[in-house]
């Protein structure tokens, strides 16, 4: 994929975060927690180097409170690991990558698969004009379009399903940030992929097909994991 060579790591840790203004309305907390988070799925950080939590706050612009507070709550997601002596480190690599996306395959699969059973008339119809949406986009290569889209149209699908525990169970599966999600939609190839996937997605669980939503849904999310570690961690083989 020719836009690989973007999200390189060695480049990564370059980069600044971005400080917090007076008037964000999340907690600081959050605010560090949500960008560490998608900086080490975005492969900014290599598995097992130190994290330098002085140097975080002056790239933040807060106190170390928050940070060790932030790298707590990763610690949680078995992201970092806090280590006697050492302090903490990234554990994030492409074994736990794949570990994520496989969890994901099945909770969403499921998720899906109730969809098809429990969706109205309205969801049906909602769910069905994003995909069409997603079409008009992908002819237009529209790669910020789709990735709006492409959360949506799973929010839909969640919404539809009327799960509770299974939608709490995959928020701390979401591998994918935003930025990770337009470098995979710059690809032509890999957008019209996406498209006919989604499509197919939408268009079993409008007709009630739940065993073809679960397994096109299944399908899906692996595929597009193994795109993810092909750009994350250069890993070509199969899930």
């Amino acid at each position: 994929m020719e836009v690989e060579g973007s999200l390189k790591r060695s480049n990564k840790q370059a980069e600044s975060f971005e400080k917090i203004g007076a008037s964000f309305q999340m907690t600081v907390r959050d605010h560090v927690h949500r960008t560490m988070r998608n900086a080490i799925l975005a492969g900014r950080f290599a598995a097992g180097e130190k994290v330098n939590e002085r140097n975080l706050a002056e790239q933040f612009g807060v106190s170390t409170t928050p940070i060790k507070e932030a790298l707590r709550q990763l610690e949680t997601e078995g992201l970092v690991e806090a280590l006697p002596r050492r302090g903490v480190v990234i554990r994030f690599d492409s074994s736990w990558a794949e570990e994520m996306i496989l969890a994901r395959a099945a909770l969403e699969s499921m998720i899906a698969h109730l969809a098809a059973k429990r969706i109205d008339e309205k969801g049906r119809a909602e769910l069905l004009a994003v995909a069409e949406r997603m079409k008009e986009a992908t002819a237009s290569g529209d790669a910020d379009c789709l990735v709006e889209l492409n959360e949506t149209f799973h929010e839909h699908i969640h919404k539809s399903s009327q799960c509770g525990y299974l939608a709490k169970l995959i928020e701390r599966q979401q591998f994918y940030d935003a930025s990770i999600r337009r470098v995979i939609h710059l690809d032509p190839t890999e957008r019209q992929k996406s498209l006919e996937e989604h499509a197919a997605i939408a268009g079993a669980i409008a007709s009630g097909d739940a065993d073809g939503a679960e397994r096109l849904m299944r399908d899906h999310v692996v595929r597009s994991g193994e795109t993810y570690l092909g750009i994350v961690f250069g890993k070509q083989e199969d899930i």
